[in-house]
């Protein structure tokens, strides 16, 4: 399986997922090669430009290193999968997929990764149609409206979103594109936002449904601890229970499989001084340092390698790792495995 590249940086709209031109630049990222790593003597015969410039490429590279495909990601990707086929002949009460668990644990990495083979088997059936938009993303904005839901759906397409414009214009132009485009996978993250103990919450959660009802696609949520908040509840909670699967997002424990990924991430670090199995000997450190989720480790990592280049250094230590500050919610859980 493809594994997905990572980008946080935020630098510009078009680079943002939530935009169809930083989807699509997100899809092309994914295919690329691998950066070629330099050895030290070739690089110290670049001349400075040149130097700076190979850094610069670095410094990218390693802001977006690749995470690899966990059993977390590959189950998301082939639930989906699955019920994009199944749905390809419902007319109505087409299945959805839930993404759920605690912050950090990679639901987004999933529903991306999701989103992504969805993309790419959809370009191998279909190369010659450029006017295909296989895959819709979308975030829901904190304290969201109905016409706040429907105005990030045309933002994400392009269309126009003017202050006259009502819900149902919105609505209307979002579904014909959509259908137009043979929009096949819809993903809403951070649909935790949605709280159906208020009248705005119940509403969007309504407007959501009616997209599902007339675009002719699978929809797939993705949020925090889901199964134990409200967006399950009452009577439109048993609305979506019935027709959404869940799969659910964990921190790691140390086993095999953390091994394999730090193993995986190392092996695209591309810094001259670098010992090759540095961090496989500290993947127990890093478990403990990270709490197994793998947000903080990515985060972890990324962050020593770019201070590796910044410092001239050219390699991760210990110390370096533990110079990279991590989120609030993993020193928190250290301080209580430490109690």
């Amino acid at each position: 399986m493809t594994a997905l590249p990572i980008d946080d940086s935020g630098e510009d709209f078009g680079r943002q997922l939530t935009s169809l031109p930083g989807w699509r630049a997100f899809v092309e990222a994914s295919l690329n090669k691998p950066m070629v790593a330099l050895t030290k003597a070739e690089y110290t015969a670049l001349d400075t430009a040149d130097q700076d410039a190979y850094d610069d490429d670095r410094l990218d590279h390693h802001a977006r290193l690749q995470v690899v495909a966990t059993s977390t990601v590959r189950s998301t990707v082939t639930c989906g999968r699955r019920l994009v086929i199944l749905n390809r002949g419902a007319v109505s009460a087409r299945r959805g997929l839930i993404v759920s668990g605690p912050a950090n644990t990679g639901k987004t990495i999933a529903l991306t990764q999701l989103g992504l083979a969805h993309e790419l088997h959809d370009r191998r059936r279909h190369p010659e149609q450029d006017s295909r938009i296989p895959v819709v993303y979308i975030t829901v904005p904190p304290a969201a409206t109905p016409r706040m839901i429907a105005a990030e759906f045309s933002r994400f397409l392009g269309l126009p979103v003017l202050r006259r414009a009502n819900i149902t214009d919105l609505t209307e132009a979002v579904v014909g594109v959509c259908t137009k485009a043979r929009t096949g996978l819809i993903l809403v993250d951070e649909i935790h936002n949605i709280s159906l103990t208020t009248r705005h919450g119940a509403d969007v959660s309504d407007t959501l449904k009616y997209f599902s009802e007339r675009i002719p696609a699978t929809f797939a949520y993705a949020g925090i601890d889901i199964e134990g908040g409200d967006l399950l509840s009452g009577t439109r909670g048993d609305q979506i229970a019935a027709r959404f699967t869940s799969t659910a997002t964990h921190a790691f424990p140390y086993n095999a499989e953390w091994k394999a990924l730090v193993a995986q991430m190392e092996a695209n670090l591309v810094l001259h001084e670098y010992q090759k199995g540095t961090l496989t000997r500290l993947d127990r450190f890093l478990h403990t340092r990270t709490g197994g989720m793998i947000g903080t480790l990515s985060h972890q990592i990324r962050g020593a390698a770019v201070d590796a280049i910044l410092t001239g250094t050219e390699k991760i230590t210990k110390a370096g790792l533990l110079a990279v500050d991590l989120d609030i919610a993993s020193r928190r859980k250290r301080r209580d495995t430490e109690q």
